[in-house]
């Protein structure tokens, strides 16, 4: 433990924004589900390809351009590598984990005929619900809605139900961000290739607290977003498999994703430029590798202090008998709770007072509340740099607000 907390110190001190103070109290932040701060490296690495190496990828032969280029593609394969992709091909850059599905609905999807069902479940974040609903919508197309146990976790009875023939995708969260479940997404992949049916995984929660080997999991899409795993905003992957991503069309149309062009018939790229229309996000995919970079120094010793922080917050706050925990799952750094009728907007507005930031709302799953019978819920969400004492100064926090709230009886 002790070499534990001198690893933590050491990461903390790549992060300047944990320096400052929040209303005069050190900045504690436990909103890593919605987006992670960045270490030193990602700021550096994006700062130096502006200050050295700035051009437009692919279209010069001048220095500069060359040299983004290769920073560019060096991105690509930093990214193949840490998922385990096996072809450079396979790795599309995008905006973000929305983008991505989005791309997937509206390519793979442009195939999908009246009455062809799309299974996602009900842990899924808005994003993996509503690009497949303007698709069904669009073509009259069934949404099935894989059902939770008592417990929270996946139904996978009902999920064998619902898979059939006219099942023309799945696509499922493999961490949800409300409750931390950990899906079993491997055995829901294997189940649907039974049927060959492909499978797409929502990544975004699981990519910096998990190691993600999509060979491995044999899922047909994987997407993420880099700034839930250290690294910018409005960068964000969709690795898909050759021979799926060779039949779709183009999601896009523009610059950089045609071979040739005139006013009767366009020809399209290669992969991956066939999925990259328009000048890429250079920066952010410089960043993206820093930032990969950083999660391969630190370790996947890392996930066991992110899962012990998440226990030890857990048993803390499962102490304060007006606190209810949602979710009978083991969580993967990420707890949501309620707080007697104490509204979760009251709840952080007090807490950041404090210098504790967390989040408070239905966290952009407004079906999953519906199924809880929650308006909002407070949520707190770890990262590698948050620390048992972090978690101690929270519980105070959380008592502050019944204290206050009790002296206006609420």
């Amino acid at each position: 433990m002790v070499f534990m907390s001198k690893k933590i110190e050491k990461i903390r001190a790549q992060f300047p924004i944990l320096k400052q103070l929040i209303n005069e109290k050190p900045l504690i932040y436990l909103d890593n589900a919605a987006t992670t701060q960045k270490p030193k490296r990602v700021i550096e690495a994006i700062t130096n390809y502006y200050t050295t190496s700035n051009a437009a990828v692919y279209r010069g032969v001048h220095t500069l351009s060359e040299r983004a280029t290769a920073l560019y593609e060096n991105a690509r394969t930093t990214v193949r590598e840490f998922i385990n992709a096996k072809h450079h091909e396979e790795i599309i850059f995008v905006r973000g984990t929305t983008e991505a599905i989005n791309l997937v609905a509206q390519s793979y999807g442009k195939n999908f005929k009246a009455n062809d069902e799309i299974i996602i479940t009900a842990l899924e974040h808005h994003s993996n619900i509503v690009p497949w609903q303007m698709i069904a919508e669009k073509i009259k197309a069934k949404l099935q809605v894989v059902a939770l146990t008592d417990d929270h976790a996946i139904d996978l009875n009902h999920y064998k139900k619902l898979l059939n023939e006219r099942t023309k995708i799945v696509a499922i969260t493999h961490v949800s961000n409300v409750l931390g479940n950990v899906l079993p997404v491997k055995e829901m992949i294997n189940l649907a290739h039974q049927l060959n049916i492909p499978v797409l995984v929502d990544g975004a929660q699981a990519i910096a607290h998990l190691p993600i080997d999509v060979q491995d999991l044999d899922c047909d899409f994987y997407v993420f977003s880099g700034h839930k795993m250290y690294a910018p905003d409005g960068i964000g992957v969709f690795y898909g498999k050759t021979k799926l991503l060779e039949k779709m069309p183009p999601y896009q149309g523009g610059g950089g994703m045609i071979k040739t062009v005139n006013f009767t018939k366009t020809t399209y790229a290669d992969l991956p430029q066939k999925f990259e229309a328009g000048t890429p996000n250079v920066s952010g995919a410089i960043g993206l590798m820093a930032a990969i970079e950083f999660l391969k120094e630190i370790g996947t010793q890392i996930f066991t202090h992110e899962e012990n922080l998440t226990n030890y917050a857990k048993q803390k706050l499962a102490e304060i008998n007006e606190l209810r925990i949602i979710g009978m799952q083991p969580a993967l750094s990420v707890i949501s709770f309620t707080l007697g009728k104490i509204h979760p907007h009251d709840v952080g507005t007090i807490l950041n007072s404090e210098g504790i930031a967390i989040r408070a709302g239905h966290h952009c799953a407004m079906p999953l509340m519906e199924y809880l019978g929650l308006a909002a819920t407070t949520r707190a969400s770890f990262a590698a740099y948050n620390t048992e004492a972090e978690v101690d100064l929270l519980i105070a926090g959380i008592k502050k607000v019944l204290t206050i709230f009790k002296k206006k009886k609420f």
